[in-house]
């Protein structure tokens, strides 16, 4: 029975989480990138396409805080497994759209399969970081943005070359891997003590809520430049295939944040690295719209890098804060709280359709800064937990 690790290195089925991790949101990442194409194609505007992808991230991250109960309760590995193959299956078929509600049932069933995989997924992450949660989170939701970002460079350059069409042979590699990673993962044992669900979260409502609020202030930013950029990219006059590299940057840059955001958690306490994270992606983020080429790549990718760097700190800080239903805590951080954020995503585009893409963005650049007061209230430091699940 493997247990959390004690030792510098990395549990082995921390790399299976973070590679199959990669693989879910590598496929949920594929509507922006191909927006340029299907904007014209399903004749949408701007808020239209923020309301395609608000129906994702309801159906991919608020429908975690479910999964999250039920992984905490009954049978979590059966989520680990299904939830991926779900997801990369019907995501490729967003290719096949000929209407918008054909586009969004493929989403919100795609999305359904990713939301099933995160809250065990996490969980699972955490406990065998053993002595140091925060550098296994950070490598587990490493895995998911690192995909998240990477999956633009895939999508875009092949739809545009053999259509909209094929984007269905898109899910064969995304199969093989998941096929190939998740028929090792070792049963889950449920702990009695985290079967309680959300009614042992009461306890914990004051700083789990503070933290609820920095997750949606920070994804309202993120999934707006992940959302949009593409699309003032291309009217910009940049192909198809650059906008989503540029993009690509930026979260590849959030996914690098993301990694060294844990390690600086376990370090000097995670209520810092929020805090001065937000803060400074700020000015980056202001700055972005106004640039062209790589000088707008650049800058955007700092910025990304220090807003992207708050994910596994937040998940980590609420697992801490709350020490039970490790599932159910991660699908609040993960899940529920990413799904709020991204239902702002049509009233962005809605501005958008009015006063510019650019003018829009350099708004939203001012959230994190709500974000970071938020994390002001906050214990400043908080020991991480390290039993959360057993795997055997």
């Amino acid at each position: 029975m493997p247990a959390a690790n004690k030792r510098p290195g990395l549990h082995p089925t921390v790399l299976l989480m973070a590679s199959a991790h990669m693989m879910v949101d590598g496929y949920g990442n594929i509507l922006a990138p191909l927006l340029p194409l299907l904007i014209p194609r399903l004749d949408l505007s701007l808020a239209a396409a923020g309301t395609l992808t608000m129906l994702f991230q309801l159906a991919a991250s608020v429908a975690q805080v479910g999964f999250g109960h039920l992984a905490d309760r009954w049978r979590p590995r059966l989520l680990v497994t299904v939830g991926p193959v779900v997801a990369v299956t019907v995501l490729s078929l967003v290719g096949l759209s000929t209407s918008a509600p054909m586009l969004a049932a493929i989403l919100i069933v795609g999305g359904l399969g990713g939301a099933a995989f995160h809250p065990p997924g996490a969980a699972l992450a955490h406990k065998l970081g053993g002595d140091r949660p925060g550098f296994a989170m950070s490598v587990y939701i490493t895995g998911g943005t690192l995909g998240f970002a990477l999956g633009p460079l895939m999508f875009a350059p092949f739809a545009q070359r053999f259509g909209l069409a094929w984007t269905p042979l898109l899910a064969l590699p995304g199969l093989l891997g998941v096929v190939f990673f998740l028929s090792r993962v070792p049963p889950i044992e449920i702990h009695q003590e985290n079967k309680g669900g959300l009614r042992t979260l009461r306890p914990y409502v004051k700083p789990l809520g503070l933290l609820y609020l920095i997750v949606v202030f920070r994804t309202m930013t993120a999934i707006a430049f992940a959302t949009f950029v593409p699309v003032m990219l291309t009217r910009r006059g940049l192909t198809v295939g650059a906008a989503g590299a540029s993009v690509a940057a930026y979260l590849f840059a959030g996914g690098v944040g993301g990694f060294f955001g844990g390690p600086a958690a376990d370090r000097f306490g995670p209520k810092r690295v929020i805090a001065w994270s937000l803060v400074l992606s700020t000015p980056f983020l202001i700055a972005a719209p106004f640039l062209h080429g790589m000088a707008f790549v650049t800058v955007l990718a700092i910025g990304g890098f220090f807003l992207q760097s708050t994910l596994p700190v937040n998940v980590i800080f609420g697992q801490a804060l709350a020490p039970v239903s490790a599932a159910t805590v991660s699908s609040l951080m993960m899940g529920f709280a990413w799904g709020t954020g991204g239902l702002t995503v049509p009233l962005t585009g809605y501005i958008a359709d009015r006063v510019g893409i650019e003018r829009t963005l350099i708004g939203l650049a001012f959230i994190p800064l709500l974000a970071a007061a938020c994390a002001l209230p906050l214990p400043g430091r908080t020991r991480l937990p390290r039993e959360i699940a057993v795997v055997r």
